[in-house]
């Protein structure tokens, strides 16, 4: 028997088995996108009244990549879906606004995430760290704002 006195604990048993943080859940997630792209779906079709199928098409992707561009590359972090339901994006490694550039970055991703059968977004579900593609190719998180709190909104 050897003495304990003086040796390290344990490591804890979630070490290297779950997230490194608190994360947001798939469900907070999706509604938060449908919400989002509700908002664009009607921008689109203000569009396609005004331009056929094929202008509101070139501006709505468009007005996507800038709609999500701009709010999740804010310092909030935060579109309105995310906002409605108290969740940000935020910088993997530091934990701060991921800028303008990521955010574009992690825009194209979605095209990415989508393609394959939405893979990409499912793959949260069985991420250790709850990351889809477009979230690791940007080297990004969703996280919960109770924990990462906003301090001003666009």
């Amino acid at each position: 028997m050897t003495d304990m006195e003086g040796a390290p604990p344990p490591a804890p048993a979630y070490l290297g088995s779950g997230p490194s943080g608190p994360r947001a859940s798939f469900g907070r997630r999706l509604v938060a996108v449908v919400l989002d792209d509700i908002l664009l779906g009607i921008v689109y079709a203000i569009f396609f009244a005004l331009l056929g199928r094929g202008g509101a098409y070139g501006v709505g992707l468009l007005v996507s990549l800038a709609y999500y561009t701009f709010f999740e590359g804010s310092s909030s972090g935060q579109t309105v879906g995310k906002r409605v339901f108290d969740i940000r994006v935020i910088d993997f490694s530091s934990g701060g606004s991921i800028g303008y550039g990521r955010a574009l970055v992690r825009w194209v991703g979605r095209i990415l995430s989508g393609i394959v059968c939405l893979l990409g977004y499912l793959w949260m579900l069985w991420d250790k760290e709850k990351q889809t593609w477009h979230d690791k190719i940007a080297n990004t998180v969703v996280v919960p704002v109770e924990y990462y709190p906003v301090t001003s909104w666009p």
